[in-house]
C-alpha cells in the first residue's frame, strides 16, 4: 500500500504525450464551441441545443483530465511551478468560452416551449433539470462581453488571491521546541495526548500567523469585495442569496436549520463544560484543549490499521462501499501524510469518468484521522453512485455535498461505540464523535457569523488583521458561549480555513451543518429500517445532481423545510452527551 497517491491514471507527467495532446484538444474544443455559438439559431432549437451539449460533453472530458492532474499535483506541492503555469493556461482557455456559454444559456432560456424541446430528445431529457436551471439562472446573466470580462479578471483577481492564501498557509512554519513545523503538522498536535504539547503547539500556531496575516487579510478583503460587486451587477440581493440560488435550496430550509441549531447550542456547551471540568479547567474549555483526547486515546493508527478498521466496519453496511474503500487503499487513491508544501486539511476529488477518486489527508495517526478518512471516502462513495449520469450531470449542490461523507462517520462511530466495553475506550469514542459534531454545529456557526460579518463590513471598510481577529473571537463567543474559556480562543481561524477564500463559492460553512444533521437523520432511518434502507439511501445520492435539495430529501421521506426534522437530528445527541458526562466523571472523577 502506497502512502502517496498516483496520478498515472491521468498522465505520467507533464511530458506525457497524452498530456500534450489534451492541451491541443482543449484549444480545439474551445474553438469548436465558439464556432457553434456563432451559428446558434441556424437549426431547430432541439438540434441546436443537442449539438452544443455534445460539444460541452466532449470538452468536459478533456478539461477534467487536465484540471485534475494539475490541481491534484499542486495540492501535494504548492511550489509546483508547472502546475501553477498550466492551471493558469487552463483558466484562460476556459474563459475563452465565456461569451459562447453566455450566448448558449441565453438561447436556451429564450427557447419557445423549452419543456417540449427537452421532451423531444432523449439526451435533452437526461439534461432536463440542468436546462431548466439554465433558464432560471438567465435572469442573473450579464451581457456576453461582461461575462467574459468577469471571467478573465477573476483569474488575476479572486483566484489569484485564493492561491496566495493557499501558498502562504502551506509554506508558513511554526517555531516549536527548537524546530520548524508546518502549519498542518502543528495544528495536528491539538490531538496530542500530552497537555503541554497541545498548549505549546497552540501558542506556536498563533505566533506563526503573524508572519502571514497581512497578505492573507488582503486576500480575504479583496475576494469578498469582488463577490459583493459581482452580486450587485447580477441582481442578487446578497452573497448568501446567490449561494442559496445556486445550491438549489430554499431560504426556508436554511432558516429551519439555523432555528434548530440555535435552540440546541446550550446542549453542546454543556458537553464542552463537562469536558473542561474533566480536564481540570474552571472557566470553560481553552481552545488548546478543544480537541484533547479523552479516555483511552493514546492509541495511534498506521494507514494499514485505518484500512483494516474501515473495511471491517463497512463490510457490515454495504458491499459496494466496502469494495470501493478496499480499492482506494490498494490502488493508490490516497495521499496520507503531511509534508512541506502540501496543502492542509483533507478533501476528495472525484475522477468519475475513470471510476475512481483521489483523497488527500494529513494523517497523523489519531482516531480522528481515521474518521476523516471515512469522511472523505464517503465523498468517493457519493461519486460512485452518480457515475452513470451523463457527463454534464456530475455536480451535486453544496448542501448535499457532505451527506455521504458524514453518513460514513456515523456508520464508523456508532459501530465503534457499540463495540466498546471498557469505560475508557467508550469515553474516547463518544468524545471523538461529540468533538466532531460540535465542530460541524457550533464551530461552523461561528464561521458563518464571521463570513456574514465580513460581507456586512467590507463595502464600508477594509478589515485589517486585528479587526478580523476581533470579529473571529466575537463569533466564537456567540457560538460557543460559556463552553469556551474567553481567555483562550482562536482569533486566527479566518487565516487557516480555505473555505473563506473562494470568489466562486461563498459560505462553504453551513453545508457542513446541513450535511451532518441531514446524514444524522438518514442514519436514524437506517437504524429504524435496517438493510432495506441502503437502497433508498443510494437512490437519494444518485438523484442529487438532478434535483433540488428539498426533492432529494423527499426521496427518503424527509421535509427539510421544517425545523422539526433538524430538531430530531440534534436531539439524538442528548443521550450521547449524558453518557459522556457520566463516563467523564467515572474515568476522571471530580477534579
Amino acid at each position: 500500500m502506497n502512502s502517496e497517491w498516483s496520478l498515472d491514471v491521468l498522465y505520467k507527467g507533464y511530458d506525457d504525450p497524452a498530456f500534450k495532446r489534451d492541451l491541443e484538444a482543449a484549444d480545439a474544443s474551445v474553438k469548436a464551441i465558439n464556432d457553434a455559438a456563432a451559428r446558434l439559431g441556424e437549426k431547430s432549437p432541439g438540434e441546436t441545443i443537442s449539438e452544443m451539449i455534445g460539444l460541452y460533453e466532449e470538452q468536459s472530458g478533456i478539461f477534467f483530465r487536465l484540471y485534475s492532474f494539475c490541481g491534484l499535483s499542486q495540492a501535494c506541492n504548492t511550489r509546483d511551478e508547472k502546475a501553477a503555469a498550466y492551471l493558469g493556461q487552463l483558466m484562460a482557455k476556459s474563459s475563452a468560452n465565456t461569451k459562447a456559454r453566455t450566448a448558449f444559456d441565453k438561447y436556451v432560456s429564450s427557447a419557445e416551449d423549452l419543456d417540449a424541446v427537452i421532451a423531444g430528445d432523449p439526451k435533452l431529457t437526461d439534461y432536463g433539470y440542468m436546462l431548466r436551471n439554465v433558464k432560471a439562472d438567465s435572469k442573473y446573466l450579464l451581457s456576453e462581453e461582461a461575462e467574459e470580462i468577469i471571467s478573465l479578471f477573476d483569474i488575476s483577481g479572486g483566484r489569484a488571491w485564493s492561491d496566495l492564501q493557499s501558498s502562504l498557509t502551506s509554506s508558513v512554519t511554526a517555531d516549536f521546541r527548537g524546530g520548524k513545523v508546518g502549519l498542518s503538522a502543528i495544528r495536528n498536535k491539538a490531538y496530542d495526548p500530552d497537555p503541554e504539547v497541545r498548549r505549546e503547539a497552540y501558542e506556536a500556531e498563533l505566533a506563526c500567523y503573524d508572519k502571514i496575516k497581512e497578505p492573507v487579510a488582503a486576500a480575504l478583503n479583496n475576494i469578498k469585495l469582488q463577490v459583493i460587486n459581482e452580486c450587485r451587477l447580477r441582481g442578487f440581493a446578497s452573497p448568501l442569496d446567490q449561494v442559496l440560488h445556486y445550491s438549489r435550496m430554499k431560504r426556508e430550509t436554511l432558516d429551519a436549520l439555523f432555528t434548530a441549531m440555535k435552540e440546541y447550542m446550550p446542549m453542546f456547551r454543556e458537553y464542552l463544560k463537562a469536558k473542561a471540568e474533566a480536564l481540570g479547567h474552571k472557566a470553560g474549555l481553552p481552545w488548546y484543549d478543544l480537541f484533547a483526547p479523552m479516555g483511552s486515546s493514546d492509541r495511534t493508527y498506521t494507514a494499514e490499521d485505518a484500512r483494516d478498521y474501515l473495511l471491517n466496519i463497512f463490510a457490515g453496511f454495504d458491499k459496494d462501499l466496502h469494495d470501493m474503500v478496499e480499492r482506494a487503499f490498494n490502488e493508490s487513491w490516497i495521499d496520507f501524510y503531511p509534508r512541506e508544501g502540501k496543502v492542509g486539511g483533507a478533501f476528495c476529488s472525484g475522477l468519475r469518468p475513470l471510476h475512481q477518486s483521489r483523497v488527500l489527508t494529513n494523517f497523523d495517526g489519531s482516531f480522528s484521522d481515521v474518521v476523516t478518512l471515512a469522511h472523505e471516502l464517503g465523498h468517493a462513495f457519493h461519486n460512485l453512485n452518480i457515475e452513470d449520469h451523463r457527463p454534464l450531470n456530475n455536480d451535486y449542490s453544496m448542501p448535499v455535498a457532505e451527506t455521504a461523507s458524514t453518513f460514513n462517520e456515523h456508520v464508523v462511530m456508532d459501530a465503534a461505540i457499540a463495540a466498546a466495553k471498557d469505560p475508557n475506550e467508550k469515553l474516547a469514542l463518544i468524545e471523538s464523535q461529540l468533538m466532531d459534531t460540535t465542530q460541524i454545529i457550533v464551530d461552523i456557526y461561528s464561521r458563518f457569523l464571521l463570513e456574514s460579518g465580513v460581507f456586512d463590513n467590507r463595502e464600508e471598510s477594509f478589515m485589517f488583521p486585528d479587526k478580523l481577529c476581533e470579529m473571529m473571537k466575537d463569533a466564537q463567543l456567540k457560538a460557543y458561549g460559556d463552553g469556551l474559556d474567553p481567555e483562550y480562543l482562536h482569533p486566527y481561524m479566518w487565516v487557516c480555513k480555505s473555505h473563506y477564500y473562494s470568489s466562486g463559492l461563498s459560505f462553504y460553512n453551513w453545508p457542513y451543518a446541513f450535511g451532518g444533521l441531514f446524514a444524522r437523520g438518514l442514519y436514524a432511518k437506517y437504524l429504524a429500517e435496517g438493510p432495506s434502507f441502503v437502497k433508498k439511501y443510494r437512490e437519494l445520492l444518485h438523484a442529487t445532481p438532478v434535483c433540488s435539495v428539498e426533492d432529494a430529501a423527499a426521496i427518503a421521506g424527509i421535509d427539510v423545510t421544517s425545523p422539526d426534522f433538524w430538531r430530531m437530528s440534534l436531539g439524538s445527541y442528548r443521550s450521547k452527551i449524558d453518557e459522556f458526562k457520566r463516563l467523564a466523571k467515572e474515568v476522571y472523577g471530580n477534579r
